[in-house]
């Protein structure tokens, strides 16, 4: 792998997180709801199915995915769903859940909002990301020289992306912890959960509607 293919990878990279999608999206209502610090954990599950799905990638997904598109049609409906599901859940939120205090941080939240919950949360909103699982199976080996030793290539670009998805990551939960300072009178939290959870919904039917 050049510097040049190296570069053209970070670009591709830096633009495709930054368009907002679901882990953007999910990472940015976690911080307006438990504030950045708790978002933390969510971030980790994200990134932690971007390894898996990156390790998968260099495991034989590309290949499996080729030889069995029915295979990724499951991938797709599941994921789909399990959007449709957050979208729904996000729209019935409850409005007058407690607003971050003082340095942006929510107090403490009942079961369901604890660390590992964020954490399984992030995780599973991103393995169910067929973008993601596009990526991982025809962009990312792309940019592997078949004809030099794969693993430091894989390390430097899981690396990369890695980073660069952390830092948009912070970018988003930076701004949903601005945002809910304009979201303390309930109804505006109302509003907000009802666009965001219309947004995960229509991600999910656009996920449906697509062809695998």
């Amino acid at each position: 792998m050049t510097l040049h293919s190296w570069w053209l990878f970070s670009v591709a990279v830096f633009l495709l997180c930054a368009i907002p999608g679901p882990n953007m999206l999910h990472v940015l209502t976690r911080s307006v709801h438990f504030g950045v610090r708790r978002t933390t954990a969510t971030m980790a599950g994200c990134l932690l199915a971007l390894l898996v799905a990156l390790g998968a990638s260099a495991a034989g997904l590309s290949a499996a995915l080729a030889a069995s598109p029915r295979l990724f049609g499951v991938l797709r409906v599941a994921g789909a769903c399990y959007l449709v599901f957050l979208g729904i859940r996000a729209w019935r939120a409850d409005a007058g859940d407690a607003p971050p205090q003082g340095d942006g941080e929510a107090a403490p939240d009942p079961a369901g909002t604890t660390p590992f919950a964020l954490f399984r949360g992030g995780f599973l909103v991103a393995i169910s990301n067929p973008k993601l699982l596009l990526f991982a199976a025809a962009f990312f080996p792309q940019f592997i020289n078949p004809a030099a030793a794969k693993l430091p290539q894989f390390s430097i670009l899981v690396a990369t992306f890695a980073t660069i998805e952390t830092g948009w990551y912070m970018v988003y939960a930076l701004g949903g912890r601005k945002m809910a300072a304009y979201l303390e009178r309930p109804a505006l939290k109302r509003a907000f959960n009802r666009v965001t959870g219309g947004i995960f919904i229509g991600f999910g039917a656009i996920l449906l509607r697509a062809r695998a």
